[in-house]
C-alpha cells in the first residue's frame, strides 16, 4: 500500500483521528489475525463477529491505529461506517497509482480469467489481483489499497447482485481497461433477465474514458452490443474478434490447445488446466494484456505455465488408489457446471461420476435447468450422478435411471465410498451455498 498518514485517512473518510495524526499506515486489513507491523485494523461489525471487540489485540499484534464505527480505548479513526470509508481510502491510493486498473467482469469465469491475466502480466511487471473471488464492495476496495508506489498492473474483479453495484465498484477502481466475459444465467433469479444482467454488467464499460479500452466478447450478443455504451476504445476476442481463437483440441489429460491471432499474427496455445472453456478465458486475458500493451509472443509463452491459481476450480487430485478428484465446488450454474461436465467427459476415463449440489438465484428457471444438467450428464456418458440435497433432486431426474438424490454431503461420501474403483473420476460441483467441498475433502482423506 502507498504509505498515507491517520489525519489524511480521516480527511478522505469524513472521520475523526483519536490518536496521534501523524502516524502512517502502510497496509488495510480486515482480519485482526492477518496484523502486521503499520497496519489499519478495519473493525467490522458483522451478524456474528464484531471487529471492534479485537481492536485491543490488533494494536498489540503491531497496528497502527483501528478503522472503527465507535471511539476505542485505543489509537483509531472513526468514521459513520467502514466500508463506505474503505471505498473512499481505496479511492485516495487508486490516485496515488500509475498502475495499469484491469476491471473484470462476467456471469462466470471471472476468477480464472483474473488468474490467468495476472500470470500473464507478472512477467511484464509487479502485479497485484485478488486472492479467490474479493469481487465486492469489500474486496474491490481491497486490493486496490494493496497497490504500492511499484505496481505496473492492478487486476481488479467486480461482481454484482444488482443494478448500480459495478458502477460503484468503479468509482472506487477507476479502471482503464474494462472486461466483459460473458452474460449467463447466475443470478437470474435476481436480475429477472439476462438484459438486466447485461445492462449491470455493461456498467463497467461505461465507466471507461476515452483512453481507456473496453475488452469484449464477440461471440456473446448481448456484450458485443456494449461497444454502444462506452466512448473507450474497443477490442474484442472471440472466435470473430480482434483477438481471434482458433479451433481448440483437448490433449489427453482434457487440457486445452488452440491458436490465438491478433493483427496478423498467429501463434499456438496451450493453458495446462482441464476443459475446453480455459481457451475462450485465455482468449480473454489475452485481449486485456495486449489492452495494457502487453506483446501475443510474452503472452501465449505465459499461458503455457499457467496452472489453476484459485481453489475449489477443477482442482484435479489423485488417490493413492488411482481415484481421481475434481474439485469445481467453488460455484455454480449452469453454463459453468456444462462446462465442468464437459471438461470431465473430455478426459476419456472409463467410469466418470458427478456429484452435484443445486444451483442458486436461478428463479423460475431453476427446475429446467436442473434436469438439463441431469440429461447433459447422461449424454456425456457419466455412469452415475449423485444430486445432494432436495434442491437437486431435478438433477437426478434429469440423469434418468443413472440418476440419484442423496439428502446430505454425509450420505453422498458414504454411498461413493462403497463403490468407487482405481481410476475413476468423480466431479463435484454446486453453488457456494452447498458447501460441496466436504465431499471432495472427504474423498481425499480416505
Amino acid at each position: 500500500m502507498i504509505p498515507i498518514d491517520l489525519d489524511r485517512v480521516a480527511e478522505v473518510t469524513g472521520g475523526s483521528v483519536h490518536g496521534d495524526g501523524s502516524l502512517v499506515v502502510s497496509s488495510v486489513v480486515i482480519d485482526s489475525r492477518a496484523v502486521e507491523a503499520g497496519t489499519l485494523f478495519a473493525a467490522l461489525a458483522g451478524e456474528r463477529v464484531d471487529g471492534h471487540e479485537f481492536a485491543g489485540a490488533a494494536i498489540k499484534s503491531g497496528a497502527v491505529a483501528v478503522l472503527a464505527s465507535r471511539q476505542l480505548d485505543v489509537p483509531c479513526v472513526v468514521v459513520p461506517d467502514v466500508t463506505a470509508a474503505l471505498a473512499a481510502l481505496a479511492r485516495e491510493i487508486r490516485t496515488r497509482t500509475s498502475a495499469s486498473v484491469i476491471g473484470l467482469t462476467g456471469s462466470q469465469g471471472k476468477t480464472s480469467v483474473k488468474d490467468l491475466l495476472a500470470h500473464i502480466l507478472e512477467a511484464s511487471g509487479p502485479t497485484i489481483a485478488p486472492p479467490g473471488s474479493l469481487n465486492n464492495e469489500l474486496g474491490v476496495p481491497l486490493t486496490v489499497l494493496r497497490a504500492d508506489v511499484d505496481t505496473k498492473f492492478l487486476v481488479i474483479e467486480m461482481g454484482a447482485r444488482g443494478v448500480g453495484h459495478i458502477a460503484e465498484l468503479c468509482r472506487i477502481a477507476s479502471p482503464d481497461v474494462g472486461v466483459v466475459l460473458n452474460v449467463g444465467s447466475a443470478h437470474v433469479g435476481e436480475f429477472g433477465s439476462s438484459e438486466v444482467i447485461a445492462q449491470a454488467k455493461g456498467e463497467l464499460v461505461e465507466a471507461l474514458t476515452a483512453e481507456g479500452v473496453a475488452v469484449l466478447n464477440a461471440d456473446d450478443p448481448l456484450v458485443s452490443a456494449m461497444a454502444a455504451r462506452t466512448s473507450a476504445r474497443v477490442l474484442t476476442f472471440g472466435t470473430e474478434g480482434d483477438v481471434a481463437l482458433g479451433p481448440v483440441s483437448l490433449d489427453e489429460d482434457g487440457q486445452p490447445h488452440f491458436t490465438l491471432t491478433f493483427e496478423g499474427t498467429t501463434v499456438d496455445a496451450h493453458v495446462p488446466q482441464i476443459g475446453e472453456h480455459h481457451a475462450v478465458n485465455a482468449a480473454a486475458a489475452a485481449s486485456a494484456a495486449i489492452a495494457v500493451g502487453v506483446g501475443l509472443e510474452v503472452i501465449v509463452a505465459r499461458l503455457w505455465s499457467a496452472t489453476a491459481a484459485s481453489p475449489m476450480r477443477m482442482e484435479h487430485h489423485v488417490r493413492g488408489d488411482g481415484v481421481i478428484v475434481i474439485n469445481d465446488a467453488y460455484n455454480a450454474n449452469p453454463e459453468s457446471m456444462a462446462a465442468a461436465l464437459r471438461a470431465v467427459a473430455s478426459l476419456g476415463k472409463a467410469r466418470t461420476i458427478a456429484v452435484l449440489g443445486e444451483m442458486l438465484e436461478l428463479g423460475d428457471a431453476s427446475r429446467d435447468a436442473h434436469l438439463a444438467m441431469g440429461r447433459l450428464a447422461a449424454d456425456l456418458g457419466f455412469v452415475r450422478v449423485i444430486a445432494v440435497g432436495a434442491g437437486a433432486a431435478a438433477i437426478a431426474e434429469g440423469a434418468g435411471e443413472i440418476g440419484e438424490t442423496v439428502e446430505d454431503v454425509d450420505t453422498a461420501v458414504e454411498v461413493l465410498s462403497a463403490s468407487l474403483r482405481a481410476d475413476d473420476v468423480v466431479l463435484v460441483k454446486a453453488s457456494r451455498g452447498g458447501r460441496l467441498e466436504r465431499v471432495a475433502h472427504a474423498l481425499l482423506a480416505h
